[in-house]
């Protein structure tokens, strides 16, 4: 008998948090598209910026015919109507496919709660948006309908070291048996030359990057030894 090895897709996803105008990220796209080499079979590719860049961004990606899906740093709780300032998922799901929700930034800066998160967890699923829910440990609550969830130890996020791959995996684990999600990432200082550590363990199926995502260069590695 022929052994097959199973090969398990792969989720690189990348946080540009308050980073770039449209200028910067259509620059960024540009280098990422003379990148010719990539075997992206069993990867997928998920950019998320600020709200400014994703309508030049998606038109770019949809020129070039890129192999990148778009998300948004955030979501209102709200739908439409009175929300000075809020974004809803109506107008994200023009320019995105997928959310990110719960982010340990967006608690401590903006005080956000598990209630909060929860409303918007349901808009997102309301309007067809794929939720990537960032869990500070293996206690954190995750509501329902989040499609991918990720192991984002604030002790970890750049500059401070990455967790190990045996910890960030143990902690996956739980997540998994705890909610019954699939696939779940490791979020926190991940680097080129650290990638690969976190992305062959067992109950790791990918990455949220942060600061080494603004360098296309250095995200395009990431992507290769994923």
């Amino acid at each position: 008998m022929y052994h097959i090895e199973y090969l398990k897709k792969i989720f690189i996803a990348a946080n540009w948090k308050s980073n770039k105008t449209e200028s910067e990220a259509k620059d960024w796209l540009s280098a990422m598209s003379s990148f010719k080499d990539q075997d992206l079979s069993n990867k997928e590719i998920i950019i998320c910026p600020s709200f400014v860049c994703l309508p030049v961004m998606k038109a770019f990606i949809a020129e070039r015919e890129l192999p990148i899906k778009l998300g948004a740093q955030d979501i209102s709780p709200f739908d439409e109507g009175a929300y000075t300032g809020a974004i809803n998922g109506r107008q994200i799901k023009e320019f995105a496919d997928y959310v990110l929700i719960g982010h340990s930034e967006r608690r401590k800066y903006f005080a956000e709660t598990e209630t909060m998160l929860e409303e918007k967890a349901k808009m997102a699923d309301k309007w067809g948006l794929k939720v990537i829910f960032c869990a500070d440990n293996q206690e954190s609550l995750i509501p329902e309908g989040v499609v991918i969830a990720v192991y984002e130890p604030p002790t970890s996020i750049s500059p401070a070291p990455a967790d190990t791959p045996e910890n960030a995996d143990k902690a996956a684990k739980a997540i998994k048996e705890r909610f019954s999600i699939t696939p779940i990432l490791y979020g926190g200082n991940v680097t080129s030359e650290n990638v690969s550590s976190f992305t062959k363990m067992d109950s790791i199926n990918g990455i949220l990057v942060g600061r080494a995502s603004l360098d296309a260069k250095e995200f395009y590695k990431i992507i290769k030894n994923a």
